[in-house]
């Protein structure tokens, strides 16, 4: 019962297969190749708990490393009529036609469903395009056109990753999701934190928030710009621990969005000891940390085999000298690697003189991001006897990161439009 699947001319519309999910746990599955097809097809057998099989006179280093790993069984030769035996499901992948025709008329004749990977239609079943989400499994056929169906499939994955296509329709628990929105560049963000920011109902979101993801909400979701919260620094923080548990008492499902990760000088726990504090349910969602994909953007790995052994994330919203700095500059100063300084450009004046009285010689590089992974991107590239002027000089402004040290030198960036920079 030949499978019709390729795409012709003329062909009426509809796909003739029937889509339909197989139980192979613990089922013999036989394929016949051990090339790379076979090993694309090989991992779902294998996720699904099928007893698989391979027959081939090769096979590729993974596919043995599956075997060697117990994942599979392989025997290297050739394919002989009689191996399909005890088979509920065979694939037929070798690069020779006619073995691959041998196979599927020996499937043919035993009833079991078998794949030709080489010409469809000439099996007597197709695999679709497929992938796992969340408990869903998707599969998609477009009549043999297996780029279409393969567009189709990512498309509806990033769809339901993204939240443009809800999977579930019971509103969310009432509770606070704390999500770490990235360093700016709205794609940035991780598949979770998306998800979960399309079903919240209150946004609470920090000026450093990604503001397009804030573009995608629903009209009915409401949002709340805590950088507009009053009473100052820490009056703001506390009205925002009382925005969150209002919010949630008054059956919300709140999505904190802040900019980076949570955790990283976000001042996120202090959220989360509020929320338990009120016996309120939390979830962390970990955010890209702009200390390391910011320099990345910027073409600039903060380590580097045989370059760098360490570094260092550290907070520059005080000056070195101020009474409530807690950081050991001169023991900064000392070190060798990587040192990656935040909310430092308006005393980067301060933190290059205490680094170079410490040690650290002027020569180092030092290279300063503006807005990084955004279009808007800036990168200046001095050193640590240069940069304040410079910083200066260029205007460069907050926010920014400033990266000290050998890699700071490095430059892997490729040309972007619309990305700026002012290299000495």
């Amino acid at each position: 019962m030949p499978n019709t699947s390729d795409s012709t001319d003329g062909q009426p519309a509809g796909d003739p297969n029937y889509l339909v999910g197989l139980d192979l746990e613990g089922r013999r599955v036989v394929v016949v190749g051990g090339g790379t097809v076979a090993q694309r097809r090989l991992g779902l057998l294998i996720a699904s708990g099928a007893d698989v099989h391979v027959i081939s006179r090769e096979v590729t280093p993974a596919v043995e490393g599956m075997a060697t790993s117990g994942q599979l069984t392989v025997t290297l030769r050739a394919y002989t009529d009689g191996d399909l035996d005890g088979a509920w499901y065979a694939i037929a992948c070798t690069d020779e036609p006619e073995t691959n025709a041998a196979v599927v008329e020996e499937a043919t004749r035993r009833r079991i469903f078998c794949v030709r990977a080489d010409v469809a239609r000439l099996g007597t079943a197709v695999t679709p395009a497929t992938a796992r989400y969340d408990g869903l499994t998707l599969g998609v056929l477009a009549g043999g056109q297996h780029r279409r169906s393969a567009a189709v499939r990512t498309a509806l994955l990033e769809a339901l990753q993204s939240g443009v296509v809800n999977d579930d329709s019971t509103p969310m628990t009432p509770g606070v999701a704390l999500v770490g929105g990235g360093p700016g560049d709205p794609d940035l963000i991780t598949v979770r934190g998306r998800r979960l920011l399309a079903r919240a109902t209150l946004v609470i979101a920090d000026r450093l928030a990604p503001p397009e993801l804030l573009a995608e909400l629903g009209p009915d979701v409401e949002v709340i710009d805590a950088a507009k919260i009053p009473y100052g620094r820490a009056m703001a923080q506390e009205a925002i621990n009382i925005a969150l548990v209002e919010g949630v008492k008054a059956g919300k499902f709140v999505v904190r969005l802040k900019g980076g990760d949570p955790y990283v000088f976000g001042r996120g726990y202090e959220e989360v000891e509020a929320c338990v504090a009120a016996g309120i349910p939390v979830t962390v969602v970990p955010g890209i940390t702009s200390p390391i994909s910011v320099p990345a953007a910027a073409g600039i790995p903060v380590t580097h085999r045989g370059v760098t052994h360490e570094f260092v994330v550290v907070s520059g919203h005080v000056a070195p000298e101020h009474p409530d700095s807690l950081v050991d500059w001169s023991a900064l100063a000392k070190l060798r690697g990587t040192l990656v300084l935040m909310m430092a450009v308006e005393r980067i004046d301060k933190f290059a003189a205490v680094l170079i009285e410490g040690g650290r010689s002027a020569d180092t590089p030092a290279t300063v991001i503006q807005e990084g992974t955004l279009r808007t991107q800036r990168v200046l590239r001095a050193d640590l006897g240069t940069v304040a002027a410079r910083v200066r000089d260029e205007g460069i402004r907050p926010p920014a990161i400033v990266v000290i040290g050998p890699t700071a030198g490095f430059s892997a960036e490729p040309a972007r439009p619309g990305v700026g920079s002012a290299n000495g």
